[in-house]
């Protein structure tokens, strides 16, 4: 077995989305795109400062593509073309297949108080890019936990773990997350130690060894193996790993993927696999042809 090995250290950059929200982004670009196929974005989003999330984002075109989105703290209303509506609490995951099109809104349902959370864009294949579009809302209580008797958790939103993890024991009667997606089999894990686990207490955490993996650090204090990763980093996992050993202090979201092996053509929120294809998207859009 091999431990996973810190291929790469990425610092989460801030930027804005929507109309102005304030977050940080850790994956982006084409080869960062290319080297975790088949993830394309991964946000983080975190203030109790109003004025940072206030305006939301406002109804915007997705096509080619899934987005997940992890809700830590705060309320967030959701609506799109298809008539569907939901209200992300503290906890809950949407899953939305945007696929041939969508538009959709994410908006604040709060005037003041921490909005926290993730949100993930994982690539689809050729075959599925134009299927019809898909939505579902997760509430926190149908997601899978591991606690530790120090007050540590994790959250398994996709993928299967085993009941026990070494000092960790699910607590749930179903140790699969409930985002179960066959195309490139997702891992995703969040998990916070509220103390310190010293590394002879380690968690060691499986990782299949045809995906590719990468671990978001919200806080500093979290070690891989002997190395420390500082809060608001993205370390890409080296693809020889088959498993996971995570101690110290902090919070985390490890996600992992089966590649898709497919040409990657974005332009904005559309994700196909060939110029043409998003000239065809936008297109579509501006006649009201996407969802």
């Amino acid at each position: 077995m091999n431990k996973a090995v810190v291929e790469q250290l990425i610092k989460a950059m801030p930027s804005t989305d929507g109309a102005g929200v304030k977050l940080l982004r850790a994956l982006h670009g084409p080869s960062m795109q290319r080297r975790l196929d088949p993830w394309l974005m991964l946000d983080y989003f975190s203030s109790d400062k109003p004025d940072d999330y206030l305006a939301g984002f406002p109804d915007h075109p997705h096509r080619g593509f899934e987005t997940i989105t992890i809700m830590l703290e705060g309320r967030m209303l959701h609506r799109d073309s298809r008539g569907n509506q939901g209200l992300l609490e503290p906890g809950d995951v949407q899953w939305m297949r945007a696929a041939r099109g969508i538009v959709h809104s994410e908006m604040p349902q709060q005037v003041s108080g921490r909005l926290a959370g993730f949100q993930l864009w994982l690539n689809l294949p050729a075959s599925h890019k134009m299927s019809e579009a898909q939505w579902r809302d997760i509430d926190a209580s149908l997601i899978p936990r591991w606690e530790h008797p120090k007050g540590h958790f994790l959250r398994l939103i996709a993928g299967e773990l085993p009941k026990q993890l070494d000092q960790f024991r699910c607590v749930d009667d179903h140790s699969i997350g409930p985002l179960e997606q066959s195309l490139s089999e997702p891992m995703i894990l969040h998990g916070e130690f509220v103390s310190a686990l010293q590394a002879d207490e380690a968690l060691e955490i499986s990782i299949s060894e045809d995906h590719n993996a990468f671990i978001y650090m919200i806080d500093d204090g979290l070690i891989i193996n002997q190395q420390a990763v500082p809060g608001a980093c993205m370390a890409v996992l080296s693809r020889q790993s088959d498993r996971l050993r995570l101690y110290g202090q902090g919070a985390f979201l490890l996600v992992s993927g089966r590649p898709i092996n497919e040409p990657i053509a974005q332009m904005g929120p559309f994700v196909m696999n060939t110029r043409a294809e998003l000239i065809q998207a936008v297109e579509d859009y501006q006649q009201g042809r996407l969802a």
